[in-house]
Protein backbone atom coordinates (compact mmCIF):
# COMPACT_ATOMS: atom_id res chain seq x y z
CA UNK A 1 0.00 0.00 0.00
CA UNK A 2 2.83 2.41 0.87
CA UNK A 3 4.60 1.59 -2.38
CA UNK A 4 1.43 2.30 -4.32
CA UNK A 5 1.00 5.68 -2.62
CA UNK A 6 4.63 6.59 -3.26
CA UNK A 7 4.20 5.72 -6.93
CA UNK A 8 1.11 7.91 -7.24
CA UNK A 9 2.85 10.79 -5.47
CA UNK A 10 5.85 10.51 -7.79
CA UNK A 11 3.55 10.52 -10.83
CA UNK A 12 1.75 13.64 -9.63
CA UNK A 13 5.04 15.43 -8.96
CA UNK A 14 6.33 14.52 -12.41
CA UNK A 15 3.12 15.85 -13.99
CA UNK A 16 3.42 19.11 -12.07
CA UNK A 17 7.02 19.50 -13.21
CA UNK A 18 6.12 18.89 -16.88
CA UNK A 19 3.20 21.31 -16.70
CA UNK A 20 5.41 23.94 -15.05
CA UNK A 21 8.06 23.69 -17.77
CA UNK A 22 5.42 23.79 -20.50
CA UNK A 23 3.90 26.88 -18.90
CA UNK A 24 7.31 28.56 -18.87
CA UNK A 25 7.74 27.92 -22.61
CA UNK A 26 4.23 29.16 -23.41
CA UNK A 27 4.58 32.13 -21.04
CA UNK A 28 7.20 33.82 -23.25
CA UNK A 29 4.98 33.67 -26.35
CA UNK A 30 1.81 34.81 -24.62
CA UNK A 31 3.63 37.70 -22.95
CA UNK A 32 4.86 39.00 -26.31
CA UNK A 33 1.38 38.59 -27.84
CA UNK A 34 -0.16 40.58 -24.97
CA UNK A 35 2.40 43.37 -25.46
CA UNK A 36 1.59 43.46 -29.18
CA UNK A 37 -2.14 44.03 -28.56
CA UNK A 38 -1.55 46.99 -26.21
CA UNK A 39 -0.94 45.52 -22.73
CA UNK A 40 1.61 47.15 -20.45
CA UNK A 41 4.50 45.28 -18.82
CA UNK A 42 2.52 44.16 -15.76
CA UNK A 43 -0.49 43.04 -17.80
CA UNK A 44 1.78 41.24 -20.27
CA UNK A 45 3.39 39.27 -17.42
CA UNK A 46 -0.02 38.28 -16.03
CA UNK A 47 -1.53 37.42 -19.41
CA UNK A 48 -0.10 33.85 -19.54
CA UNK A 49 -1.63 33.09 -16.14
CA UNK A 50 -5.03 34.14 -17.52
CA UNK A 51 -4.89 31.68 -20.42
CA UNK A 52 -2.90 28.71 -19.14
CA UNK A 53 -4.20 29.18 -15.58
CA UNK A 54 -7.79 28.70 -16.76
CA UNK A 55 -6.67 25.56 -18.58
CA UNK A 56 -5.36 24.16 -15.28
CA UNK A 57 -8.60 25.15 -13.52
CA UNK A 58 -10.71 23.44 -16.20
CA UNK A 59 -8.54 20.30 -15.91
CA UNK A 60 -9.15 20.14 -12.14
CA UNK A 61 -12.89 20.70 -12.70
CA UNK A 62 -13.09 17.72 -15.06
CA UNK A 63 -11.73 15.50 -12.26
CA UNK A 64 -14.42 16.70 -9.81
CA UNK A 65 -17.56 17.28 -11.88
CA UNK A 66 -19.73 14.70 -13.63
CA UNK A 67 -22.26 14.40 -16.46
CA UNK A 68 -23.07 17.72 -18.21
CA UNK A 69 -20.85 19.83 -15.96
CA UNK A 70 -17.86 17.65 -16.79
CA UNK A 71 -18.60 18.00 -20.51
CA UNK A 72 -18.71 21.79 -20.12
CA UNK A 73 -15.35 21.79 -18.33
CA UNK A 74 -13.82 19.64 -21.10
CA UNK A 75 -15.09 22.07 -23.75
CA UNK A 76 -13.56 25.04 -21.91
CA UNK A 77 -10.27 23.15 -21.58
CA UNK A 78 -10.26 22.28 -25.29
CA UNK A 79 -11.16 25.84 -26.41
CA UNK A 80 -8.41 27.51 -24.36
CA UNK A 81 -5.89 24.87 -25.41
CA UNK A 82 -6.59 25.61 -29.08
CA UNK A 83 -6.42 29.37 -28.43
CA UNK A 84 -3.06 29.05 -26.67
CA UNK A 85 -1.77 26.87 -29.49
CA UNK A 86 -2.78 29.43 -32.12
CA UNK A 87 -1.12 32.31 -30.27
CA UNK A 88 2.09 30.30 -29.77
CA UNK A 89 2.05 29.46 -33.49
CA UNK A 90 1.68 33.13 -34.45
CA UNK A 91 4.52 34.02 -32.09
CA UNK A 92 6.74 31.57 -33.92
CA UNK A 93 5.79 32.93 -37.36
CA UNK A 94 6.33 36.62 -36.61
CA UNK A 95 9.98 37.31 -35.65
CA UNK A 96 9.21 40.93 -34.80
CA UNK A 97 7.21 39.76 -31.77
CA UNK A 98 10.38 38.40 -30.13
CA UNK A 99 12.01 41.81 -29.96
CA UNK A 100 8.72 43.66 -29.46
CA UNK A 101 9.35 45.75 -32.58
CA UNK A 102 6.01 44.96 -34.17
CA UNK A 103 3.37 47.68 -34.46
CA UNK A 104 0.57 47.60 -31.90
CA UNK A 105 -2.39 45.58 -33.05
CA UNK A 106 -0.50 44.06 -35.95
CA UNK A 107 -0.14 40.26 -35.67
CA UNK A 108 -0.48 39.36 -39.38
CA UNK A 109 -0.02 41.05 -42.76
CA UNK A 110 -3.46 40.04 -44.06
CA UNK A 111 -6.10 42.26 -42.49
CA UNK A 112 -8.85 39.63 -41.89
CA UNK A 113 -6.35 37.28 -40.23
CA UNK A 114 -4.96 40.17 -38.15
CA UNK A 115 -8.46 41.16 -36.97
CA UNK A 116 -9.27 37.59 -35.99
CA UNK A 117 -6.01 37.17 -34.05
CA UNK A 118 -6.42 40.47 -32.20
CA UNK A 119 -10.02 39.54 -31.33
CA UNK A 120 -8.85 36.16 -30.05
CA UNK A 121 -6.02 37.62 -27.94
CA UNK A 122 -8.18 40.34 -26.38
CA UNK A 123 -11.22 38.11 -25.69
CA UNK A 124 -9.34 35.44 -23.72
CA UNK A 125 -9.12 37.48 -20.45
CA UNK A 126 -12.85 38.23 -20.55
CA UNK A 127 -13.59 34.57 -21.24
CA UNK A 128 -11.38 33.56 -18.34
CA UNK A 129 -13.48 35.68 -15.97
CA UNK A 130 -16.75 34.20 -17.22
CA UNK A 131 -15.77 30.55 -17.61
CA UNK A 132 -13.57 30.53 -14.52
CA UNK A 133 -16.38 31.86 -12.33
CA UNK A 134 -18.83 29.34 -13.78
CA UNK A 135 -16.46 26.41 -13.21
CA UNK A 136 -15.73 27.44 -9.63
CA UNK A 137 -19.48 27.75 -8.91
CA UNK A 138 -20.14 24.31 -10.39
CA UNK A 139 -17.36 22.75 -8.31
CA UNK A 140 -18.59 24.39 -5.09
CA UNK A 141 -22.20 23.27 -5.66
CA UNK A 142 -21.26 19.76 -6.75
CA UNK A 143 -22.43 16.95 -4.49
CA UNK A 144 -20.69 13.61 -5.13
CA UNK A 145 -22.92 10.56 -5.36
CA UNK A 146 -22.85 8.28 -2.28
CA UNK A 147 -20.83 5.08 -2.58
CA UNK A 148 -23.19 2.08 -2.47
CA UNK A 149 -22.49 -0.46 0.24
CA UNK A 150 -22.89 -4.14 -0.57
CA UNK A 151 -24.36 -6.26 2.18
CA UNK A 152 -22.78 -9.63 2.84
CA UNK A 153 -26.17 -11.33 2.90
CA UNK A 154 -27.43 -9.64 -0.27
CA UNK A 155 -26.26 -12.45 -2.52
CA UNK A 156 -28.03 -15.24 -0.71
CA UNK A 157 -30.01 -17.40 -3.04
CA UNK A 158 -33.76 -17.24 -2.67
CA UNK A 159 -34.43 -20.22 -4.84
CA UNK A 160 -36.17 -23.16 -3.21
CA UNK A 161 -36.26 -26.73 -4.39
CA UNK A 162 -39.65 -28.39 -4.27
CA UNK A 163 -39.57 -32.06 -3.39
CA UNK A 164 -42.55 -34.08 -4.51
CA UNK A 165 -43.49 -37.24 -2.76
CA UNK A 166 -44.98 -40.30 -4.42
CA UNK A 167 -48.38 -39.36 -3.03
CA UNK A 168 -48.38 -36.14 -5.09
CA UNK A 169 -47.92 -37.98 -8.38
CA UNK A 170 -51.04 -38.58 -10.48
CA UNK A 171 -52.56 -42.07 -10.19
CA UNK A 172 -52.29 -44.02 -13.42
CA UNK A 173 -55.27 -46.17 -14.38
CA UNK A 174 -54.34 -49.48 -16.06
CA UNK A 175 -55.84 -50.18 -19.43
CA UNK A 176 -58.70 -52.69 -19.37
CA UNK A 177 -57.87 -56.19 -20.60
CA UNK A 178 -60.11 -57.54 -23.32
CA UNK A 179 -60.57 -61.27 -24.16
CA UNK A 180 -58.58 -60.78 -27.39
CA UNK A 181 -55.59 -59.38 -25.56
CA UNK A 182 -52.68 -61.79 -25.32
CA UNK A 183 -51.46 -62.54 -21.80
CA UNK A 184 -47.89 -63.55 -21.12
CA UNK A 185 -47.48 -66.98 -19.46
CA UNK A 186 -46.46 -67.21 -15.84
CA UNK A 187 -42.81 -67.96 -15.20
CA UNK A 188 -41.99 -71.58 -14.28
CA UNK A 189 -39.16 -72.50 -11.94
CA UNK A 190 -36.51 -74.51 -13.80
CA UNK A 191 -34.15 -76.91 -12.05
CA UNK A 192 -30.47 -77.35 -12.77
CA UNK A 193 -29.80 -79.06 -16.16
CA UNK A 194 -33.50 -79.71 -16.72
CA UNK A 195 -35.05 -79.17 -20.07
CA UNK A 196 -37.65 -76.44 -20.41
CA UNK A 197 -40.91 -77.46 -21.99
CA UNK A 198 -43.17 -75.00 -23.75
CA UNK A 199 -45.78 -73.77 -21.40
CA UNK A 200 -49.35 -73.45 -22.54
CA UNK A 201 -50.82 -70.01 -22.20
CA UNK A 202 -53.01 -69.75 -19.15
CA UNK A 203 -56.46 -68.29 -19.34
CA UNK A 204 -56.63 -64.59 -18.86
CA UNK A 205 -57.21 -63.47 -15.35
CA UNK A 206 -59.34 -60.41 -14.96
CA UNK A 207 -57.62 -57.76 -12.87
CA UNK A 208 -59.17 -56.51 -9.71
CA UNK A 209 -61.39 -53.52 -10.28
CA UNK A 210 -59.73 -50.22 -9.51
CA UNK A 211 -61.77 -47.77 -7.56
CA UNK A 212 -62.23 -44.54 -9.47
CA UNK A 213 -61.19 -41.32 -7.81
CA UNK A 214 -64.12 -39.03 -7.30
CA UNK A 215 -63.39 -35.45 -8.21
CA UNK A 216 -65.18 -32.69 -6.36
CA UNK A 217 -65.27 -29.06 -7.13
CA UNK A 218 -63.73 -26.96 -4.38
CA UNK A 219 -64.57 -23.30 -4.16
CA UNK A 220 -61.50 -21.11 -4.55
CA UNK A 221 -60.77 -18.76 -1.72
CA UNK A 222 -61.07 -15.10 -2.59
CA UNK A 223 -57.93 -13.00 -2.18
CA UNK A 224 -59.89 -9.79 -1.71
CA UNK A 225 -59.85 -8.48 1.87
CA UNK A 226 -63.09 -8.74 3.78
CA UNK A 227 -64.70 -5.65 5.11
CA UNK A 228 -64.74 -5.14 8.82
CA UNK A 229 -68.15 -5.77 10.35
CA UNK A 230 -69.52 -4.72 13.68
CA UNK A 231 -70.96 -1.74 15.42
CA UNK A 232 -69.79 1.77 14.68
CA UNK A 233 -67.64 3.07 17.56
CA UNK A 234 -69.04 5.83 19.70
CA UNK A 235 -66.20 8.18 18.69
CA UNK A 236 -67.35 8.09 15.04
CA UNK A 237 -70.91 9.05 15.91
CA UNK A 238 -72.01 12.67 15.81
CA UNK A 239 -72.12 14.44 19.18
CA UNK A 240 -74.68 17.01 18.00
CA UNK A 241 -78.07 16.60 19.79
CA UNK A 242 -81.04 15.67 17.65
CA UNK A 243 -83.35 18.62 16.97
CA UNK A 244 -87.15 18.54 16.97
CA UNK A 245 -89.23 19.75 14.00
CA UNK A 246 -90.14 22.94 15.88
CA UNK A 247 -86.48 23.71 16.53
CA UNK A 248 -85.62 23.10 12.85
CA UNK A 249 -88.49 25.39 11.77
CA UNK A 250 -87.35 28.13 14.16
CA UNK A 251 -83.75 27.92 12.86
CA UNK A 252 -84.99 27.97 9.26
CA UNK A 253 -87.14 31.04 9.92
CA UNK A 254 -84.20 32.85 11.48
CA UNK A 255 -81.80 31.91 8.68
CA UNK A 256 -84.20 32.85 5.83
CA UNK A 257 -85.67 35.99 7.38
CA UNK A 258 -83.95 38.30 4.90
CA UNK A 259 -83.99 35.92 1.92
CA UNK A 260 -86.07 36.68 -1.17
CA UNK A 261 -88.73 34.18 -2.21
CA UNK A 262 -86.64 32.91 -5.12
CA UNK A 263 -83.77 31.98 -2.79
CA UNK A 264 -85.93 29.93 -0.42
CA UNK A 265 -85.05 26.50 -1.81
CA UNK A 266 -84.56 23.11 -0.25
CA UNK A 267 -80.83 23.10 -1.01
CA UNK A 268 -80.31 26.55 0.50
CA UNK A 269 -82.25 25.65 3.65
CA UNK A 270 -80.34 22.35 3.97
CA UNK A 271 -76.98 24.14 3.91
CA UNK A 272 -78.16 26.89 6.26
CA UNK A 273 -79.52 24.69 9.05
CA UNK A 274 -77.47 21.54 8.22
CA UNK A 275 -80.29 19.03 7.97
CA UNK A 276 -81.33 16.21 5.70
CA UNK A 277 -82.84 16.77 2.22
CA UNK A 278 -86.22 15.42 3.42
CA UNK A 279 -86.40 17.89 6.29
CA UNK A 280 -85.17 20.70 4.01
CA UNK A 281 -88.04 20.12 1.54
CA UNK A 282 -90.58 20.08 4.37
CA UNK A 283 -89.18 23.33 5.80
CA UNK A 284 -89.22 24.92 2.33
CA UNK A 285 -92.93 24.12 1.87
CA UNK A 286 -93.77 25.43 5.35
CA UNK A 287 -91.87 28.69 4.90
CA UNK A 288 -93.36 29.32 1.46
CA UNK A 289 -96.84 28.69 2.83
CA UNK A 290 -96.25 31.15 5.70
CA UNK A 291 -94.97 33.78 3.27
CA UNK A 292 -98.00 33.30 1.04
CA UNK A 293 -100.39 33.73 3.98
CA UNK A 294 -98.54 36.85 5.11
CA UNK A 295 -98.72 38.34 1.61
CA UNK A 296 -102.46 37.59 1.34
CA UNK A 297 -103.17 39.19 4.73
Amino acid sequence: MNLHRKGRAALVLALVAVVGMAFRVSWNALRDIAGAVGADDTAAMLYPFVVDGLMALALIATLVLADRDRTFALRVLGAYTVASLVLNYVHGLVPELHGRTVDWGRLADWDPANWALVLLATSLPVGSIYFGSDLVAKVLHHRPAPIPTVSTNAEESTETVTKRSMADLPVSTPAPITPNTAVLPRPVAVGFLKSTLPVKPSPSIAPAPVATIERRAVAAESTRPRRATGRVPAVAKSTRPKRTPDQLLAEAREATADWPDAKVTAEGIRRAVRTSPVNARALRDTLRAERAEGAAA
